[in-house]
C-alpha cells in the first residue's frame, strides 16, 4: 500500500488523467443521478487541483487554484443539483472555463521547462489535452446560455453538458464525428479556436515529446 501511495504522488499527471477518464467513462451511468455528478465533479476538480501543486509548486499557481478551483467546485454541487438553471450554470462555465486553461498552461510549462522526459511528463502529455477539452466545454455551456441555441443536434438545440464534452473532445482531436453543430457565430468562432489549439497541441507538444525521447534513445 505504502508503495502504491509512493508511485500516486510519484505521477500526479497519471491521477489526473485517470480520474479524467473515469468521469468520462461514468457519467453515462451517473448522469441521471444528482449526487453522482456532484461526487464526480468534485473528485475531478479536486484532482485536477493537487496535479497541478505537485507540478508546479509556486505561489501563483496555488493562489489560482485557491481563487478560481475552490469556488469552482462549489458551483459544480450547485449545478448538480440546479443543473436547468441558467444562471447557475452560466457562473460555472465562467469559473472552470479559466481554471481548466489555466491548469494546462501549467502543465504545458511543466512539460517543456527542460529536456529531460519523465515517465509523469508522459501522463502529462494526455492529462493537459483532457483538461484543454474540459476547459472548451465550459466555454460552450456559457456560450449556450448567453446565445440560446447556438448548437444544434438530432436531439434538438439545448445541449447537455457532457453532450458539450463530447464536442469539445471531437474538435480538439479533428476527428469531426460529433452530431452536434454549431449554428451560431459565437459558437462557431469558438469552434474554430479549439481546432486550432487542437493542431498547435499535436504540432508543438507531441511532436516535441517525440523528439526528446529519440534523442534520448540516441
Amino acid at each position: 500500500m505504502k508503495r502504491r501511495l509512493e508511485q500516486l504522488v510519484a505521477h500526479p499527471s497519471a491521477v489526473l488523467l485517470g480520474a479524467q477518464l473515469l468521469q468520462v467513462l461514468a457519467w453515462p451511468f451517473l448522469d441521471g443521478s444528482v449526487i453522482g455528478r456532484a461526487f464526480l465533479g468534485v473528485i475531478g476538480m479536486l484532482a485536477v487541483g493537487s496535479a497541478v501543486l505537485a507540478v508546479r509548486r509556486t505561489p501563483r499557481v496555488s493562489r489560482v487554484v485557491l481563487f478560481l478551483g475552490a469556488p469552482a467546485m462549489v458551483l459544480t454541487l450547485l449545478e448538480a443539483v440546479f443543473h436547468t438553471n441558467d444562471r447557475i450554470v452560466l457562473m460555472s462555465g465562467l469559473l472552470h472555463c479559466p481554471f481548466y486553461f489555466y491548469v494546462s498552461y501549467a502543465m504545458l510549462r511543466y512539460l517543456l521547462h527542460d529536456d529531460d522526459v519523465t515517465t509523469d511528463e508522459y501522463y502529462a502529455t494526455g492529462a493537459a489535452f483532457t483538461v484543454v477539452a474540459w476547459g472548451f466545454a465550459y466555454a460552450y455551456a456559457a456560450v449556450q446560455v448567453v446565445w440560446p441555441d447556438s448548437f444544434s443536434s438530432p436531439s434538438g438545440s439545448g445541449q447537455e453538458w457532457f453532450e458539450l464534452l463530447y464536442l469539445s473532445f471531437s474538435t480538439l482531436t479533428s476527428v469531426g464525428l460529433s452530431d452536434i453543430v454549431a449554428v451560431g457565430a459565437h459558437a462557431r468562432a469558438l469552434v474554430m479556436v479549439e481546432m486550432m489549439t487542437g493542431v498547435f497541441y499535436v504540432a508543438m507538444v507531441v511532436a516535441r515529446m517525440v523528439g526528446l525521447t529519440m534523442m534520448r534513445r540516441r
